[in-house]
Parts: structure tokens; C-alpha cells; sequence
């Protein structure tokens, strides 16, 4: 399985002759990234509404181009103009050829400007099994109680009381026997929603999970 890092969220994961694109947002997108990373595309996956996980106009020129399987939560749905969308919710799970996607519980955080509009109150995570391994990506989520279990974890450790800050989120990680962790949510535009990454690498290493920094098009295999 091989993981590639795009901005923000978005994530490239290749498995079993399966493409699959989870959260493509608007910060930073280029067409580049859709005429010669995001192709052939197999399956594109939506956590939440927000336009940095879910940018519309591109998604559907994908799924345009490539017949893309799309799924996406009830919230995202009304909230977006997105064409021939699945709507998922915690507990489903998605069949992909070889490739088993459960669709799991995300809990995003709340800060009063997002008051209306911008409160998610539908937010999923998925972890997807295939080739012997799986992947957990979390999405913009709180700390809550789970079962979850995976080999390689994508999570944002922003904290501001929309994520997991590094303490819970280092918590929350080890608990999913993750072997390795892999930070995502790193490029929005107001540096106060960053994390200290060097803090956050040397917070993984201390509890005994493998740090993966990966820079835009970056990939890690497992």
C-alpha cells in the first residue's frame, strides 16, 4: 500500500490496482495536481464539508474524467455542489475491488466563529484495509473512546479545539496500535492552526511509533 501526501489533507492511497483520493481541498490546489497526480482516479472519499477537505469543482471534473466512485457524508452533500455522490455514514462499509473501507466516527471540534455555516455537525473518518494493511485516516477530529486498530495512522495534531492537540492526539494514536503516524492538516493559511512539527516528532518518537513527515507529493509505502 502507498500513501502520498498532497496539501492540507489529501491524501493519494494506492492498493490492490486501486487509486484512491481522500479529502482533495482548495488550499494551494493547482491544475497540476489534477492533470498529473490525481489521475485515474478509482474512488474519491469526503470526511466533511469544509471546503479545505472538499473542493467541488475539482472533484466532479474527476469524477467527469475518470468515472470515480464519490462518497461523502448527508452534511457535505447539502452543503456542496457535487454530482453522482454516495452518501456514507459511521458504521458503512465501502467494497472497492480487493480494498475494504470502513466508514468510522470523527468528532471536529468547535470554535465560535464557525457558528451556522461553519459547525460540521457529520464528520466521518475511514480506515481502509488492503494488501495485509490498513490505513486509519482520522480526519479534523476530537479525542473520543474506539476500538479502532491500524498499521499506519493520518491525523491532524493542530489542537485549537478543533483537533486533537499533540498530547491527546499521541494518546489517541498509540491506543489504535499504530506502528507509524503520519501528520496531516498542515498548510492552512493562519499559522496558529500549525503545529510545532518538530515538538510533534520528537512527542511520536518518545512513545514508540515511526514519525513520517511527508512533503507535498511525497509517498510512503507500507
Amino acid at each position: 500500500m502507498k500513501i502520498t501526501k498532497f496539501h492540507q489533507s489529501c491524501l493519494l492511497i494506492e492498493a490492490n490496482d486501486k487509486r484512491i483520493l481522500v479529502d482533495p481541498g482548495d488550499i494551494a490546489y493547482t491544475d497540476e495536481m489534477l492533470e498529473k497526480y490525481w489521475t485515474n482516479i478509482d474512488c474519491i472519499l469526503v470526511t466533511h464539508k469544509h471546503n479545505d477537505h472538499c473542493y467541488a469543482e475539482v472533484i466532479n471534473r474527476i469524477i467527469g474524467r475518470d468515472e470515480a466512485k464519490l462518497y461523502v457524508t448527508f452534511e457535505t452533500l447539502e452543503n456542496q455542489s457535487l454530482y453522482g455522490a454516495e452518501i456514507v455514514k459511521q458504521g458503512d462499509i465501502i467494497v472497492l475491488g480487493k480494498v475494504k473501507i470502513g466508514v468510522v466516527r470523527a468528532e471536529h471540534g468547535y470554535l465560535p466563529p464557525m457558528k451556522n455555516k461553519g459547525e460540521v455537525r457529520e464528520n466521518v473518518g475511514y480506515i481502509i484495509d488492503a494488501e495485509g494493511k490498513s490505513v486509519y485516516i482520522t480526519s479534523d477530529t476530537t479525542c473520543f473512546k474506539n476500538g479502532y486498530t491500524c498499521d499506519v495512522i493520518c491525523m491532524p495534531f493542530n489542537g485549537n479545539g478543533l483537533t486533537m492537540g499533540i498530547y491527546d492526539g499521541i494518546l489517541f494514536a498509540k491506543a489504535t496500535t499504530a506502528k507509524s503516524v503520519i501528520p496531516v492538516h498542515l498548510e492552512h493559511p493562519l499559522q496558529v492552526m500549525n503545529v510545532d512539527l518538530e515538538k510533534l516528532k520528537n512527542s511520536v518518537e518518545e512513545a514508540g511509533m515511526e514519525y513520517h513527515f511527508l512533503d507535498i507529493g511525497e509517498s510512503f509505502e507500507i
